[in-house]
């Protein structure tokens, strides 16, 4: 396996029995040895310790961040089961190399679209309020700021970019044009579902849940829509100190805008630049570490 500096990993490993079919931004995925991704029946991912933001592969990686991922994603699906359907079929049956960072899931045909949900206004979704008075299609009130809650959540779809573009901020109603009207109702549906699941059983651990990104999948089996790629981690959600909520200013966070801020804020590069970012320093390495084995250990009640 390849690691880098900090002993993080970073690069797709050999595995006996599976062929490597793709890299992700963060993850890794195989199929079947002979397989290939349009017609296995299951796939291995594989969660490396890269990190992203801004759509860019950052260097270098997190320790023990692909770890924590896929510990997070099981504690997820593992509650969520009576939401809905997910593609996991083993954590445990895993090739030695990557146990405990590797999931063999079902083979989904991904529907492309990013099923986002916000309970809260931040991040692109306060922009578009501040030009608009609206997020996704839904008109909010007037006066809302930075981590203001809102009155219901509500599924605020984006599209699911190729690697190297940027993901857009669409309207449901754009959603159904392009993708059908049953299919994204179905959609919003379970997105709004799995929120309202989620957002209860972390505040009860101390946790806000201001939004998140879901994924979900064609079962080639059973043509039911099925939950995939990783669910409500630190990569794809905002969780929040809900002890130290205060709206109208910077949430404290267990997630990757901390990674996020410091790019933007501190590190002298521009998100609208060519020019890949800069290289994390150490102490950004470490605190993000610690953030994200402190929401997990949040959320599960247990030590890592």
């Amino acid at each position: 396996m390849s690691t880098d500096e900090n002993g993080a990993l970073v690069e797709a490993p050999t595995l006996e029995g599976w062929d490597h079919a793709l890299s992700g931004k963060v993850r890794e995925l195989y199929v079947p040895h002979g397989s290939t991704l349009e017609n296995a029946s299951e796939v291995l991912v594989v969660a490396t310790d890269r990190i992203s933001a801004f759509d860019y592969s950052l260097t270098p990686g997190i320790p023990d961040k692909g770890r924590i991922l896929t510990a997070m994603s099981l504690l997820w699906f593992e509650h969520l089961a009576d939401v809905t359907e997910n593609h996991v079929l083993s954590a445990s049956d895993v090739p030695d190399a990557v146990r405990g960072r590797a999931l063999r899931c079902e083979a989904l045909d991904m529907v492309p679209l990013e099923c986002v949900v916000r309970g809260y206004l931040t991040g692109s979704g306060l922009a578009d309020y501040r030009r608009e008075g609206a997020v996704g299609g839904h008109t909010l009130p007037a006066g809302l700021v930075d981590g203001s809650r809102l009155p219901a959540a509500i599924f605020t779809p984006s599209t699911k970019a190729e690697q190297g573009e940027h993901d857009e901020n669409i309207s449901v109603g754009e959603a159904r044009e392009r993708l059908g009207a049953s299919l994204v109702d179905e959609l919003e549906d379970r997105t709004l579902a799995v929120y309202r699941a989620a957002e209860s059983f972390a505040r009860e651990r101390g946790i806000i849940l201001a939004d998140t990104k879901l994924e979900f999948g064609r079962s080639r089996h059973t043509k039911n829509i099925v939950l995939g790629d990783e669910v409500l981690t630190p990569d794809s959600s905002r969780f929040w100190a809900a002890d130290q909520y205060q709206p109208g200013s910077t949430q404290p966070s267990f997630d990757k805008q901390f990674v996020r801020d410091w790019l933007a804020n501190e590190s002298g590069w521009s998100k609208n630049s060519l020019v890949a970012p800069p290289a994390l320093p150490p102490s950004i390495v470490e605190a993000t570490r610690a953030k994200y084995i402190e929401a997990y250990e949040r959320l599960s009640g247990t030590t890592f």
